[in-house]
């Protein structure tokens, strides 16, 4: 179920600042909940005014080819997760829509990779532990050199490695974007009921401030994104960055985010003090996220006034 969707958003608006403080959650038991249709929103105009909804089932393309019934690649990131990633490759497997599973092995020290060959993965390794986003960048190449030419590129499913079988709960993503519901689908799961940590609920206000629309989960990992939109995001954000700074280039790119209720459990995060130590790196990257990302707005829009202006300045010589 579609919990809630934004549509194109000006490319002038900047992120909020690491100030802001939490915005209410979307509801999850309004109108769409009932009616199991995607709630319509609308996205603020350059000018200032709102803009309207758009009607999400009007966006969907008739299926006239079977091929493209298969027309995503569950793409895992995987590091030392040997317990878990043949539970999560058969899961994905089993997804419909998935024709690829593809594990990008991270330089794990265990028999990762040979576990998830065995499940029915392809399977690439980093020789080191480069993190998740060169490893998201390094899966998303491979499946492009897969895609068939002169047919729409796969939509790309990213699978935690640890999700063992819950990752079949992923399933509703992946007709959200084939079917062009969406460009990018992010999941809502039942760990989300907790409150916001703060590093979320700096996420959340910025892309509230940008775009209008208050994401329930603005970090949430398992998501599915078009190849287009994917290409916008690139270079991806490092660490606990790359999911926020993800949604913000898309739809400052113009492109069309929601959120997708999934039935997934997380294991929840510990009090220990290596659980806070990573809560305050996850912070850091999604503040250097936001940040670069409202100064890149920032010079974005100082350009575009130059130009205007000289543009006008050339039309009152003439």
């Amino acid at each position: 179920m579609l919990v809630a969707a934004q549509r194109k958003a000006s490319a002038d608006r900047e992120p909020a600042d690491a100030e802001a403080t939490q915005a209410g959650k979307p509801s999850r038991t309004a109108g769409p909940k009932a009616s199991r249709r995607p709630k319509r929103t609308g996205a603020s105009a350059p000018d200032g005014s709102a803009s309207d909804g758009i009607a999400v089932a009007a966006r969907r393309r008739a299926i006239t080819d079977p091929r493209d019934l298969h027309a995503a690649a569950a793409l895992i990131v995987a590091h030392n997760q040997a317990r878990r990633i043949a539970a999560t490759v058969r899961a994905a497997r089993s997804i419909p829509g998935v024709d690829l599973v593809l594990v990008v092995d991270d330089g794990s020290g265990d028999n990762t990779q040979e576990l998830a060959r065995k499940a029915g993965a392809v399977v690439i390794r980093h020789s080191h532990h480069r993190g998740k986003s060169a490893s998201v960048e390094t899966g998303a190449s491979v499946i492009a050199m897969r895609d068939e030419p002169g047919r729409t590129p796969r939509a790309i499913l990213l699978l935690p490695g640890g999700l063992g079988h819950h990752a079949v709960g992923a399933a509703p993503l992946v007709p959200a974007v084939v079917e062009q519901v969406a460009d990018l689908a992010v999941a809502v799961t039942e760990h989300d009921d907790r409150a916001l940590s703060t590093s979320g609920k700096l996420a959340r206000r910025a892309v509230e401030h940008f775009s209008g629309w208050a994401p329930h989960d603005p970090l949430g990992p398992i998501r599915c994104i078009t190849r287009e939109a994917f290409e916008a995001a690139v270079p991806l954000a490092r660490g606990a960055g790359l999911e926020v700074a993800m949604t913000l280039d898309a739809l400052r790119s113009g492109f069309t985010v929601t959120e997708v209720e999934c039935d997934i459990r997380h294991r929840p995060g510990g009090s220990s003090p290596r659980a806070a130590a990573k809560r305050a790196a996850q912070y850091r990257d999604v503040m250097v996220a936001v940040s670069s990302r409202r100064v890149r707005s920032e010079v974005t829009g100082a350009r575009v006034a130059v130009s205007q202006r000289l543009r006008g300045s050339k039309e009152e010589d003439a």
